[in-house]
This record gives C-alpha cells, structure tokens and sequence, in this order.
C-alpha cells in the first residue's frame, strides 16, 4: 500500500521536476545520468516556457546541495546547467539565465575553493555564448567585485591560492567579454567597476614580476604555463580591457593605473626634478607642475616614507630655488644685474609659488594623523634666529634670503593646515608645534606674524566659524552671525591652563609691534574671537579681558613710542573685541558700558573706532592724555558688572603683565624687559675704552613733568604698596612667577654685563691654553709682566 502510494504521488509531480530529479543517481560519484540527461534537454527545448521552472527547481536543489555540502550533486546540478544553457538559444532563456546565474553567485560565495572555480567556469561557458537580444535590467556588481575578491585571495596553499586567482582572472575576463558585447558595455567602464578590476589584474602582474625577479632570469614558458601563470593571464586580460576601450572610456581604465603605481611615478619624477636642479626656472616650474598632477592622484594612497620623500624633495628646491635667486641679486655685473634681476627673479618666484602649491596641496589631501606629522616636519624646517632646532640648511642664504624661506615655509604650511579639523585643540597645537610657530623671531616682520596668525586660525577654528569674523568691525549683533560652538572639554580647559599665557603674549606683543598694517590688527581681532568661542570658560574670559585692558592702557601710556595710527588702531582692536566678548557672554550690564563707551567714541572720537581709523584719509588726534575718560573702557565698571553676574573679578584689578620667556634674550627683537636703563659708572682705567658702554635715560617732557610736580608723592607711594600688596594676594602665581622672572632675568643680565667689564681673569703664570691649528699650546706670562686691577692691589 505505501508503495502504491508513493508510485501515486510521484505521478502527481510536474513533469519537468521528475526529469530533474532523474538526472540525479543514487551515488554521486556515478555522474550525471546522461539517457535522462538527453530527455531533460529535449524537453526543454520543446518546449521552452519551461525553462524558467526547470532553472529554479535546479537552483533550488543546488542551493539545499551547497548548504549540506554535497559537493557530488553540486558538480552534477552545474554540468545539466551548462548542458541546458549551451543547448537552449531561445528568447525564452532569458528567465533561464538569471536563475543560473543565481546559482552561480551562490557557489562563488561558497568557502570551498573547488565550488568557487566551478562558479567560475560556468560563468566563462555562459560569457562566450551571444544571445540574440540584450538584457537591459541584468547587472554585473557582485560578479565584478567577487572575481576582483579572488584576484587577491590569500590562501595558505600556494596551489590553492594560485587556482583561485586564476578562477578570478578568467571571471573578470568573461565579465569583460560579456559586458562589452552587450548593449549596455558602457557600464563596465564606470569608475567603480574599473577601480577593482584594474588593481586586481596589476596585482598579479606584479606580484609574479617580484618572485621572478628573486628567482632569476625565466626559461621560456610553455602554452601550458602561461595558461597557469596568474601574472600572464593578467597581462593578456588587461590588453583585452584596454583593446576594448574607446576615447571616451580610456580614461577610467588608466587612472586607477596611476593610482596603483602613483608612487612610482612620484618617485620618478622626483628623481628627474633632482637630475635637473641647475636648469632654468622655467625647467624646474615645469616640472613641479607635473609632480602636482601627480600629487592630486596620489595623496589619497599615499604612505609614510613616500610623503616625507615628497616633501624632504620639495623643501630642499625651495632652499635652492631662494638662494639661485639670493645669488642673482648679489653677483653678477651692475649691468647684467639691471637686465637680468627682475626675469630672473620672477621666474624663481615662478618656482617658489609652484613648489608651495605642490606642498600645500598634498598636505591637504592627505589623512589627518599623516598631516599632523607634515606639519610638525614643515615646522622643524622653519630656521628661527638665535636657535639651532630647525633642519633646514641656510648658511648660504643670509637674511635675506632666510625671511624668504621663513614666509614661503609658513605660506607651505598654512596650505597644509587648511581644513584640518581636530577633535581638540591639544591635538591641533601640541607643545612641540606651538612653541616654535610663536618664537618671538617670527615677529620681527609683519608678514610673519600674519601668517603665524592664520596657521593658527586653520588649526583653532573647528567650527568654521572664521568667515563670519572676517574684517574688524563693531558689531551690532552677535547673535545674527549664528555663531557655532560647544561646551569646552576638559582637554581644551587643560591646554588653556598651560598655554593661555603664551598666546596672551603672542597677541600683546603683535598689537604692539611698529609695523603693523590693517591686517595684522583685523587677524588679532580674529585670533581673540577665536579663542573665545573654542576655549573661553569663565577664568579664560577674564584673562581674555585684562588683555584687553592692558592693551587699552599700552596704547595710552605709549611706552613703546608707536605712531599715532598704531595706537589709534589698538584701540579700535579693544573696542572691536569688547564688544563681541560682552555679547557672546550676556552679561547685560557689560554689554550696556561697552555700547555707552562706544557710542561716545562715534560722536567724540570716531578715530578710536575701527570702521574709521582704518578708512583712508582718517583724521588723527594729536595725542590720548586729554581725552575723557568716558572713551576709555573701565576696569572698574567690567568688575562691577561682571561681579553681579557671578563671575570671579578679583584678578580684573590685577594689571595684565606679558610672560617672559628665555627666547627673548636670543631674539634680535626688542626684548620686552629691556624697559629700564641703568648707568654704571666705571673707572677709566679699570677697563679698555673700547669696551665701555653707554647707556643713557632718554629726558622727555613727561619725564621732567614727573620730575617737577612732587605733590602727592606720599599717597603715591601708599597707593603703589596697596596695588602690589593687592596684586600677591590675589593675583594667579603664573603672573605673579612671570614678572618676578623679568625682574630677574634684567638685574642677571646686567650684573652680568659689569662683571664682563669690570672682573677679568688675570693671566695666570703657569700659562694660559690656546688652540692654535688645532693644537692645544700653554703660553706662560711673566709675574712682573701682568697687570692686575686697581682693586686687586694693595
């Protein structure tokens, strides 16, 4: 009875998947059952409309096959496949195909490498079968980035790993074969495709090419061989791509190309540019502006070794580049120097400007953890007067030539910085970057501190909030600039603790300095707006404050002697900033004495206001000490407000004092300690007339006023001993250390300097050491030959 049953329901099945299923014998290892083989594929071409059904019954026993290993039936599902698919040309195979090609998808996703080679030759059969009609809906992604896959496939047994990257070579072969002959070949050449098929076949090709080359020179190969060998095969696949390419598409087929071997051809390039270092500058430019072709393809791809190579090269024709042009200007005849000067020079800056594109532009595309090492490496190449730490040689170059290298290294950088967005300003600005980028050296001249500024404005605005600051301005509502910010992390609260001294320093001593332009004042206006909103807490606000204060009072009291415009101009910076500060933090009280003071300047003294005094043809008082004190910003009445609002504005009352660093005793700028002049008598035979030196107080009419009224001198003196009592009690240590450090540093150096005039070493009888070519010789002195101090004799 069972078995009437079961003869019964078997009767009941569809004709087509009894054919199926009797292709399949009980043992796989007996093959595919070829009588049963024939029927299936006479029925199929009888009767076409089932070809869509016998595909999905084969592909659904293959799938249940695959999944529980079978590998027997799977070899046999694929042979009726391949047998259905080369015997069947009709319109109706069209549903046919796609359920082979699912099946085939399904063996290449398969672990087993023989299943993935089995996919793959199947897929070969059906790409060198024409069909009469194109498939417009039918993609070939997953096969694409499957055969590129097996192009790189990294098995442990070479014989293994060699088959399957030979499988992925065929695969991307018929891929081609099938792609191109479609009416849709355009969509193998699209950027996506080509940037995996190109570098999976360079890679063979090179890989081969690298174990040849350590075995030795090859025999010849047979046609055997090369049908194995991974690398030909490669080869013979990528002349078929690229025979099969048209004008239009030829360029997504060669650029990945490049992109592959961009290091390669950067090193090429480099190498060329080094072989023709004493050409012409036109030569040279050319060359670098290939190398910047290069660049735009390579920065992405780029490594270690291959960046700092780039930039090692670049940075050295840019040293030759400004001494070539520092050695026009001194050799030469008067006469070919008056010809010749102004091309010459203008083809090295042509140079010059190329050499700095070339570095800025790579440095912007490269990653940001390879950046932050670029720009650390421009960094140490800058040379810094008075200091040995950069590595950049400029013993030919004198001065001159030395701000050269200083403006167009700063100018390399700030083309690196462009863009870089850290998550904290430690990572932005660490120690070792920072305290050379503000080296009082890179002061002396108005062109380097705009672009210290700047470098420092890339790095500190993470919010992108810098255009909206563009220009010095008063602003009569903060808030219509939308500005950006978030909460300051601990991180930035922590740098600001280290460094906030040294960047107050850096914009005290950039508001002073003589000679300064418009744009110096509007990018330390920038640079105070900009800590603000990055790294301003409470304590910050009120530091950010005093600087303004004392900057508003160093422009009063003019100790440094500065132009009239220029102390006009820190006064409008002051206005300026108070004016964004008092906004951003909305204390409303501080707003309203900054509106009343500001108000005041446009009706009284509008030269204190940046929208006039930096307008052409802008009337200038002739001096600051009879103005009223209603124009001046008042430290008492910010306390005030302040205090009302919560703010602790016990420092407010502390005059801002400039921190004191080493450097400025080996920098060739004026050293902000340098403000008090002694005068030490010394006995004309006590020293050499030559070595005297005179240094004498400069008598002004202030000084003799000062001199003349001495009214009031003991509430004077009473009022100092308060504000100092008041200044170590509440002042921080940091300032309190600074000022009792230039204090020192001034009375070292000066005892010092009358010790050098005053105490020498006598001779000494047993002899004195010199080296003489390099040979250490003792020359022995007489007792009643040596001549000791007046002091000394008794």
């Amino acid at each position: 009875m069972p078995t009437r049953v079961c003869c019964c329901c078997s009767a009941l099945r569809p004709r087509y998947k009894r054919l199926v299923d009797n292709i399949f014998p009980e043992d796989p290892k007996d093959g595919l059952v070829k009588a049963d083989m024939e029927k299936l594929t006479f029925y199929a071409v009888s009767a076409p409309e089932k070809l869509d059904r016998i595909g999905s019954y084969l592909a659904e026993r293959l799938s249940r096959d695959v999944v529980r290993h079978r590998s027997g039936y799977v070899l046999i599902a694929m042979e009726a496949l391949d047998q259905l698919l080369m015997a069947c040309h009709s319109q109706s195979i069209k549903p046919f195909v796609e359920s082979f090609l699912h099946m085939v998808a399904k063996l290449l996703e398969s672990g087993e490498p023989k299943l993935q080679v089995l996919g793959t030759n199947s897929f070969v059969k059906f790409a060198n079968i024409e069909e009469d009609t194109p498939s417009y809906h039918r993609r070939y992604d997953f096969f694409v980035s499957r055969f590129s896959a097996m192009c790189h496939s990294c098995h442990s047994d070479p014989e293994i790993r060699t088959e399957i990257r030979i499988a992925g070579i065929r695969g991307i072969q018929g891929v081609v074969r099938k792609t191109v002959n479609d009416e849709l070949r355009a969509t193998i050449w699209e950027p996506q495709h080509m940037d995996k098929i190109v570098p999976s076949l360079l890679f063979n090709m090179q890989k081969i090419e690298e174990a040849d080359s350590r075995i030795g020179p090859p025999s010849s190969p047979s046609a055997a061989d090369k049908e194995e060998n991974p690398a030909v095969l490669a080869e013979n696949c990528f002349r078929e791509l690229l025979g099969r390419a048209t004008f239009g598409n030829m360029n997504n087929a060669v650029r990945p190309v490049f992109a592959q071997y961009s290091h390669h051809v950067i090193q090429e390039i480099l190498g060329h540019l080094d072989a023709r270092k004493k050409d012409s500058p036109r030569v040279r430019a050319g060359i670098i502006q290939v190398l910047l072709e290069a660049v735009a393809i390579a920065a992405k791809g780029s490594i270690g070794p291959t960046v700092l190579e780039v930039f090692n090269t670049l940075l050295k024709h840019l040293r030759l580049s400004v001494e070539f042009e520092a050695n026009d200007l001194q050799g030469g005849s008067v006469v070919s120097a008056n010809l010749n000067a102004s091309s010459k020079d203008n083809d090295e800056k042509i140079v010059q400007n190329a050499i700095i594109q070339t570095i800025g532009f790579f440095g912007s595309n490269l990653p940001d953890y390879q950046r932050s090492e670029i720009m650390m490496f421009i960094m140490g190449k800058v040379p810094v007067f008075g200091t040995s730490t950069h590595t950049l040689d400029i013993s030919q170059l004198g001065d001159l030539g030395t701000r050269r290298i200083q403006i167009m290294l700063l100018r390399s950088l700030l083309m690196v910085t462009s863009g870089y967005k850290a998550k904290t300003i430690v990572t932005a600005l660490p120690g070792s970057f920072l305290d050379p980028l503000l080296s009082p050296s890179l002061m002396e001249d108005y062109e380097l501190r705009q672009l210290v500024l700047e470098v420092m404005h890339n790095l500190m605005d993470r919010h992108d909030n810098r255009a909206k600051l563009r220009g010095i301005r008063i602003i009569p509502d903060v808030a219509d600039l939308k500005i950006k910010r978030e909460k300051i992390c601990r991180q930035d609260t922590s740098f600001m603790k280290k460094n906030g001294q040294q960047l107050y320093r850096h914009i005290y001593l950039g508001c002073k300095e003589e000679d300064n332009v418009q744009k110096n004042y509007e990018l330390l206006y920038t640079s105070l707006a900009l800590i603000t909103i990055e790294l301003a807490n409470e304590e910050v606000v009120i530091d950010l404050i005093r600087l303004a204060i004392a900057l508003q009072d160093s422009a009063i009291i003019n100790e440094d002697n500065l132009p009239m415009f220029h102390r006009c101009g820190i006064m409008a910076l002051v206005a300026a900033y108070l004016n964004f500060v008092s906004q951003m933090i909305a204390v409303p009280a501080f707003c309203q004495h900054v509106s009343k003071v500001i108000e005041i300047r446009t009706m009284e003294a509008p030269y204190f206001l940046p929208e006039h005094i930096f307008r052409d043809k802008c009337m200038l008082p002739k001096s600051l000490e009879k103005h009223d004190k209603n124009l001046y910003f008042l430290t008492n009445k910010i306390a005030e407000s302040l205090g009302g609002s919560g703010y602790s504005v016990e420092r407010l009352s502390v005059p801002y004092v400039p921190q004191v660093t080493d450097e400025d005793r080996l920098s060739r700028r004026k050293s902000i300690v340098d403000t008090v002049s002694i005068q030490v008598d010394i006995l004309p035979n006590s020293v050499p007339s030559d070595d005297v030196v005179s240094n004498t107080e400069e008598i002004t009419f202030e000084a003799l006023k000062k001199a003349i009224d001495t009214s009031g001198m003991e509430e004077q003196e009473k009022e100092k001993r308060r504000l100092v009592i008041e200044k170590f009690q509440k002042a921080p240590f940091e300032e309190i250390a600074a000022q009792c450090e230039s204090k020192a540093n001034l009375l070292h150096d000066r005892l010092a300097q009358i010790l050098e005039l005053t105490v020498r070493p006598p001779p000494s009888p047993s002899g004195t050491l010199t080296i003489t070519s390099g040979h250490a010789q003792y020359q022995s002195v007489p007792v009643y030959e040596m001549k000791f101090p007046d002091l000394c004799v008794y």
